[in-house]
């Protein structure tokens, strides 16, 4: 177990033995200086969060905001109580969804990655045209995807892939040219042929690279979902979302929004830590 500490330092110890220092005031010294990084990463982002919970909180008590504008925190996490079985369906299916798309998505970036990289002549052709069609406003196509691909599941699928695969594209592409020159040099000198370089070298060089862009593709592949879901969706949680902003429900909709970014983190988490188990097998870095 971790414990927290205060830097060696004098001016802490003799800040804490001075008796100007509260005993509430030492607790807060001793929670800065604490050596845990794991401890500050889960403790920081839940002080900062509850820091402008507390801000809102205030603001609806003393401006009297219309709770049909924004109603305060009380009445978010009470409609989400309420509603939480339903959403929690919701969010299942707007998660599975997200799922599918992201393990197409990765799968499409990271062969596309090694087969530009294998062939300059082909990267040197396909890729500007990529960029080309990733500068596009992706809402703008969003009524294109309708017509090609319907209403059904195959739309937010197809709509999610379109917004996650460029991260994990241009990740993939840039860990495979990350490699150290002298790595290579050495795998030559010892006549390794190409595969073996590849997979051997190449590939774990890469891999934080790639993980990198998985994890930034799996909030384009909820985020992908929900969109197609704001067009013609009947289930999930941008349809919920919808459905709450028409009938004018803020609450609903705040709650919504709640589930689904806690549902966005939990797929984000999850890739990482699928990174960090495959690190731990081979011994490799993470990012």
């Amino acid at each position: 177990m971790a414990r927290w500490q205060l830097p060696r330092n004098d001016s802490w110890h003799a800040m804490l033995a001075s008796k100007a220092v509260s005993p509430a005031g030492v607790k807060i010294l001793r929670w800065i200086g604490m050596r845990s990084s794991s401890s500050r990463r889960i403790v920081l982002p839940l002080l900062l969060a509850g820091l402008l919970l507390l801000a809102w909180q205030l603001l609806m008590t003393f401006h009297k905001v219309n709770p049909i504008v924004l109603p305060g925190p009380g009445a978010v996490f009470d409609s989400l109580r309420q509603n939480l079985p339903f959403l929690s369906v919701q969010g299942y299916y707007t998660v599975q969804t997200s799922l599918v798309a992201l393990l197409i998505s990765s799968a499409i970036g990271i062969s596309a990655g090694i087969i530009l990289i294998i062939s300059r002549r082909l990267k040197d052709a396909v890729f500007p045209n990529i960029v080309f069609f990733e500068l596009i406003p992706k809402i703008a196509l969003a009524p294109l995807f309708v017509i090609w691909f319907g209403t059904g599941i195959e739309l937010r699928i197809a709509f999610a892939v379109f917004l996650s695969v460029f991260p994990v594209l241009l990740a993939t592409m840039a860990g495979l040219t990350a490699t150290d020159p002298s790595v290579l040099r050495l795998c030559r000198a010892l006549n390794a042929s190409v595969l073996q370089t590849f997979f051997l070298v190449r590939l774990p060089y890469a891999a934080p690279f790639i993980f990198s862009g998985i994890k930034v593709g799996s909030t384009m592949a909820m985020i992908g979902v929900v969109i197609a879901e704001f067009l013609t969706g009947n289930t999930g949680l941008g349809y919920m979302i919808m459905f709450a902003a028409t009938n004018l429900e803020t609450s609903l909709m705040l709650s919504s929004i709640l589930l689904l970014c806690i549902f966005g983190m939990a797929l984000f988490w999850g890739v990482e830590f699928v990174e960090r188990l495959l690190a731990k097998k081979y011994e490799a870095p993470v990012a």
